[in-house]
């Protein structure tokens, strides 16, 4: 019972704490916002797009056809001054001019080029024109098929056209189906799905971190000698200060996933195998928070160098990039710290469509993690408290 009276005092502070409940609700949330937009379309080509000054059906249709292709991110310019600067300034990729005198040339038979304006040095706009040329090739199918339509019944244009579209949508004789064999992805999914499960692991390790504090505040103020003079054992006191670090953890844990299922529709991957790493997780953070308070002197040494150390260990670890980009002495060094392994199990759930069995091997290790500094913590904490310097 004293120890559950422990983690009661302990989770209650925190949680009338408008300074932690900041950090453990609303800064993450602000994070994977930022984050989730910033890499959302990063996959997408930056096109600019000068619909033509006299436009008819077929322009029309050419300039809404690049608009909602899904593999270009489009932004309509008046001029192609506007867009030329644009391009210049690096904000986009490519920029494709529709020609004013499309309608025109169709219906008379007559080839029209598409101007697609590209920086030199550029890579990326020489590959945006094979996406762009794709697109103005499929309308131009169309266009094709709506022509001989009408010439062959003497029929209108525009209803032949409008013909056309409609059986195309109604069913398309061939369809391309992209697969790929024994293909693994070493990176977490674009926008929220990598920005959330990233959070999840860098903040719940940061706090855990920070909130070592709490502890060394608690021994500074003689509180612990105050409960150790009664009966009360330094286990005790040791074991609920940890269940309340870690209900903590979990509840930072559970908002985050949360927040991101009901807020950016993430998806979690295998309910099991995610709830599993969660707790994990959240073990190695009440590890590292328990060993800080237990280490520190002072409540301005943890908050100091806490949230320092927990951002470095969280860049080493892959938090803010994946450690697939970076040099493989890099990632070797980053697999030093528990947060490189959570990462890879994110990624395995998230991008491999993993279960339990296949995360078995980066759960192994963090429990490695979280035994060590759970062990640590208790050893210290303990010492701390029975040799008579519990300050």
């Amino acid at each position: 019972m004293t120890a559950l009276a422990v983690t009661r005092a302990t989770v209650l502070r925190a949680l009338r704490d408008r300074t932690a409940l900041f950090f453990m609700v609303l800064l993450p949330a602000a994070i994977i916002v930022v984050i989730g937009v910033t890499v959302s379309g990063v996959d997408k080509f930056r096109i600019g797009v000068v619909p033509a000054a006299q436009a008819g059906l077929a322009a029309s249709e050419l300039t809404a056809g690049l608009q909602d292709a899904p593999g270009l991110r489009t932004r309509t310019y008046a001029t192609e001054t506007d867009a030329s600067t644009a391009l210049r300034r690096a904000e986009l990729d490519a920029v494709v001019l529709v020609p004013s005198g499309l309608d025109e040339a169709v219906r008379a038979g007559r080839s029209v080029a598409v101007r697609v304006l590209v920086e030199p040095s550029g890579s990326a706009g020489h590959a945006a024109v094979s996406s762009v040329s794709a697109i103005v090739a499929d309308h131009a199918a169309r266009l094709q098929a709506a022509l001989f339509a009408a010439r062959e019944t003497a029929g209108d244009f525009d209803e032949s056209l409008a013909l056309a579209r409609g059986a195309e949508r109604a069913a398309s004789p061939i369809a391309v189906r992209t697969e790929t064999v024994n293909g693994q992805s070493d990176y977490l999914p674009l926008g929220y799905s990598y920005s959330t499960p990233t959070m999840l692991v860098l903040f719940v390790f940061i706090n855990a971190l920070a909130g070592g504090a709490a502890i060394v505040q608690t021994r500074r103020t003689g509180v612990y000698a105050r409960a150790l003079a009664a009966p009360v054992s330094a286990r005790a006191l040791v074991f609920g200060e940890t269940i309340a670090y870690l209900l903590l953890a979990l509840l930072q844990s559970l908002l985050i996933v949360g927040i991101g299922a009901l807020a950016f529709g993430v998806d979690w991957g295998d309910p099991l195998a995610a709830g599993v790493l969660i707790a994990v997780w959240a073990l190695v953070g009440t590890g590292t928070g328990v060993l800080a308070g237990a280490l520190f002197r002072t409540p301005e040494q943890v908050n100091a160098i806490g949230p320092a150390l927990g951002i470095g260990l969280g860049m080493l670890g892959g938090c803010m990039w994946p450690l697939a980009l970076v040099p493989d002495w890099l990632s070797t060094a980053g697999h030093a710290t528990p947060h490189a392994w959570a990462v890879d199990a994110w990624t395995t759930l998230l991008s491999r469509d993993g279960d339990l069995p296949a995360i078995l091997r980066h759960l192994i290790v963090l429990t490695v993690f979280a035994t060590a500094l759970l062990t640590l913590a208790s050893f210290a904490l303990r010492r701390r408290l029975t040799t008579g310097r519990a300050t």
